[in-house]
């Protein structure tokens, strides 16, 4: 078993001086009591995270610190009675735990599991729960065959509740045979490109695939001004109109097409500031919607990251929904600069959840006296002004073609008479 030391092994001095780990990644070891390695794992990780404060839910979001350290209660795990278990601590009484489990043929890390302290004042300022140890946990997809390490470049975003954990960069492996990682390895489904979708037939005698309902459209939401600021002034200003547009089954498996208006006079607002995330969350009666707006330091631009929303569909099979994606790159614009779009904006967030945004103007970082910057117009904005023009252009020229052939047609009729 390993304690907070087993990171420091030659053969894990080896793998950095062979430039085989990044330096934003961590490396983790559990070793048995032979001080053999049964599980290894390089990564880094992202939380992000909403808790209780008297004012209200609040926003947070954190890294997995370089000094997290694997804890004794991890585990190499005894056959026929236990299963490995990677124990990483950090901060103020906070562990990630990845559960392996196998097969014949292949490992997995069956359950991530994230334990944390709301104690802690630096990453839960504020936190009023009365609980304040709290934990959850998911299923993963991190699967590999038996003997080959699990690599995955892409981002591997993990749902628990109130709380997404981003793993980056990843290699791990367990029930490891040689005391490092393989050379062999089993990549993720999120790095490998998705097939293209094979065309299907299906017998005459098969029954139409139902389509969702489609209930009429409710009038374009109404726009309003949203604020989130800091201890360093305001980071982020929009001024927009939300709609949110669901697919799900109902309780009598016909499936639905759900489209609900943001009314801006039953909603709170409530946010966070950060220097590369700024964070706005819309609370209505039974739903939070968050956006979360990130940062390219390298070109100066701020764009829309990710969306998360929880709600309550009272007629859904599962009435409890949620949907998130912080892999976006919408509402770009110069740091300094704000976004602007006229026209209706569809994100998609899942398959079956998306936001229309209406009438956007957005700026997020360096927000100068709570007033918008410079305007950045969108595509569509441009585009639409570009039809006008080439309609315009379009009917001069005709003009000027009918023009034309009148005074040639004018010229030629005059030529036709002779003077006697």
């Amino acid at each position: 078993m390993a304690g907070p030391g087993g990171a420091r092994t030659p053969q894990l001095l080896l793998l950095l001086l062979l430039g085989l780990i990044h330096v934003a990644s961590s490396i983790f070891v559990v070793e048995n009591g032979t001080k053999t390695a049964c599980i290894m794992a390089n990564f880094s990780a992202a939380f992000i995270m909403n808790y209780t404060t008297k004012g209200g839910f609040l926003n947070t979001s954190f890294d997995l610190p370089q000094n997290a350290a694997v804890l004794n209660s991890s585990s190499c795990g005894q056959e026929n009675a236990s299963n490995p278990i990677l124990v990483i601590g950090f901060g103020g009484g906070h562990t990630l735990t990845m559960n392996f489990t196998r097969t014949s043929k292949s490992y997995q890390v069956q359950l991530l599991s994230f334990a944390f302290n709301l104690s802690d004042k630096v990453l839960f300022p504020n936190a009023s729960a009365t609980s304040k140890e709290m934990s959850v946990e998911s299923q993963t997809d991190i699967q590999a065959d038996i003997d080959k390490k699990y690599r995955c470049i892409s981002d591997n975003q993990i749902s628990m509740n109130n709380v997404t954990v981003t793993l980056r960069d990843v290699t791990i492996q367990a029930y490891l045979s040689n005391n490092s990682f393989s050379k062999e390895e089993t990549r993720c489904s999120q790095d490998t490109p998705s097939p293209a979708p094979v065309p299907t037939t299906h017998p005459t005698t098969t029954a139409p695939i139902p389509t969702p309902t489609r209930p009429p459209t409710p009038e374009t939401p109404s726009v309003s001004k949203y604020n989130v600021s800091g201890t360093n002034g305001t980071c982020l200003l929009a001024s927009m109109g939300l709609q949110l547009n669901f697919t799900y089954e109902k309780k009598d498996n016909t499936s639905v097409r759900r489209i609900i208006n943001i009314n801006p006079n039953k909603t709170t607002v409530n946010g966070s500031c950060s220097p590369q995330v700024a964070v706005l969350e819309l609370n209505t009666e039974n739903s939070t919607l968050t956006f979360r707006f990130g940062m390219n330091a390298t070109t100066s631009k701020f764009f829309l990251q990710g969306i998360l929303l929880n709600t309550t569909l009272s007629d859904a099979k599962k009435p409890s929904f949620e949907a998130f994606n912080y892999s976006l790159k919408e509402l770009q614009a110069t740091v300094g600069n704000s976004y602007k779009c006229n026209a209706e904006e569809n994100v998609q967030v899942t398959e079956s959840f998306s936001v229309n945004i209406f009438k956007v103007r957005v700026q997020a970082f360096k927000v100068e006296g709570d007033k918008f910057g410079s305007v950045e117009e969108c595509l569509l904005d441009e585009n639409n002004m570009l039809i006008p023009i080439a309609v315009g252009g379009a009917l001069a020229g005709l003009v000027l073609i009918v023009l034309i052939a009148y005074l040639i047609g004018r010229k030629r009729s005059h030529a036709g008479y002779q003077t006697i």
